[in-house]
């Protein structure tokens, strides 16, 4: 997942520089941290080129900076899921936006980073509004009768981390795989298949992971 060009770095002088330097350090810290949740944040300045003061400048702390990569994440999320509600097709919606979020690997933090920090207030408003939309999504293939009767919201996260879960040493093949996976796991969800066995995830079951161990 990368960070994408701002209005912010686009400007010239002193505040685009500094704009381009923090894409560059959230750049870094999502390869540093995926590859080792435990890695000291000074490998993050040190694949960045910035000094460690710099860094420190923008983020107090490296749960600060894990903080806001994975509030990078959920914003993204949010808003390939609202990109989603437009498309007038409910299974069409529900499957391109899991094709979308899976290349946009947004679930890898989620499975690296979970515990790894205290989520913020404004993180948790946001995620109740992830599960909202996530569930509008769902409930609309549902309506397509496409979508098989007892899957449920919680599936689609699970899916999405079982996608980023696949990671090999070559990008592309990692895609490749990825892209493999979602497409067997989406014939699972469709309406023709066999009895799922055991219940599905509750509501906030999974949730207790981002509490910081």
């Amino acid at each position: 997942m990368r960070e994408t060009a701002t209005p912010e770095t686009a400007l010239p002088g002193r505040r685009g520089q500094a704009a381009r330097n923090n894409v560059v350090i959230l750049d870094a810290a999502r390869h540093v941290f995926l590859g080792d949740p435990k890695a000291p944040i000074s490998q993050v300045a040190e694949r960045a080129g910035v000094g460690i003061s710099a860094l420190y400048r923008r983020y107090p702390s490296k749960e600060a900076l894990l903080c806001r990569i994975c509030h990078d994440g959920l914003l993204m999320y949010i808003g390939e899921a609202e990109v989603a509600a437009e498309e007038p097709d409910g299974w069409a919606a529900l499957t391109g936006f899991l094709t979308r979020v899976v290349e946009l690997d947004v679930h890898s933090l989620t499975v690296h980073l979970a515990g790894t920090f205290t989520p913020t207030p404004e993180m948790g408003r946001d995620a109740r509004r992830a599960g909202e939309l996530t569930k509008h999504l769902v409930e609309r293939a549902h309506e397509t009768g496409r979508l098989r009767p007892d899957a449920v919201t919680e599936d689609i996260g699970m899916i999405l981390e079982c996608c980023a879960a696949i990671r090999v040493d070559d990008e592309e093949r990692t895609a490749q795989l990825r892209h493999r996976y979602l497409a067997l796991l989406v014939e699972g969800l469709s309406a023709h298949g066999p009895d799922l066995p055991g219940p599905p995830p509750q509501p906030g079951e999974m949730n207790g992971r981002w509490r910081p161990s």
